[in-house]
Parts: structure tokens; C-alpha cells; sequence
């Protein structure tokens, strides 16, 4: 029997049709994850306190980064430290900021 690395995997998951993509990520998280039951605070626990980019908050917010940077730009969200492109945004006030959103929108 030939065991496959890591890496050779990738290459022949990097060759796969999109949608093939797509069933084997999914077959496999389900394959992993089936006999575990994480809570929420076990998977994401480690980013309470964490600090984003202005990248990975507009990837969290699920908006574009030049929709991001408008809201940042008006106010509407704001830094935790930082200046310029070089500005990090709280776990906290992005988790916050996205749960206002969604009491507007209903």
C-alpha cells in the first residue's frame, strides 16, 4: 500500500473539477467532525480577544473590503489600534457591529 503526503494530496485535489472540490471538503469535514460536538466557544474561543485586519473583518463582516473601508471611512465602524492601511479591528466590536446589522435588517 502507497501512503499518499500531504502535499501530494493537495496536487491531486488541486486537479479536481470545482464541484468534486467541493464533495470531498465536504465528505471529509463530515468524516472528521462526526463523533465530535464542539460548541461555539471551543472552535472560535481563541479569537475573542483577537485583533483583524481590515481583510479578515470585511471576510467576517461578509462584505467586500471596499464596502469595509466606506464603513471605517463614515465612521461606522472604527479601529482598535492602528493607522492607515495598517489599522486592526477588535474581535469584539466587529462581533458587535454585525449583530447590530442584523437587528436592522430584521
Amino acid at each position: 500500500m502507497t501512503i499518499m503526503t500531504a502535499e501530494d494530496l493537495m496536487k491531486a485535489v488541486s486537479k479536481m473539477p470545482a464541484q468534486e472540490r467541493v464533495k470531498f471538503f465536504t465528505l471529509a469535514g463530515e468524516q472528521a467532525f462526526k463523533d465530535e460536538n464542539f460548541s461555539h466557544e471551543e472552535v472560535f474561543g481563541h479569537l475573542a480577544e483577537a485583533d483583524f485586519t481590515a481583510a479578515e473583518a470585511a471576510e467576517y463582516l461578509e462584505v467586500s473590503i471596499a464596502t469595509f473601508r466606506r464603513r471605517v471611512r463614515d465612521g461606522q465602524a472604527g479601529a482598535s489600534c492602528g493607522s492607515g492601511r495598517s489599522q486592526l479591528f477588535s474581535a469584539a466590536d466587529l462581533k458587535a457591529f454585525k449583530r447590530q446589522r442584523k437587528a436592522i435588517k430584521g
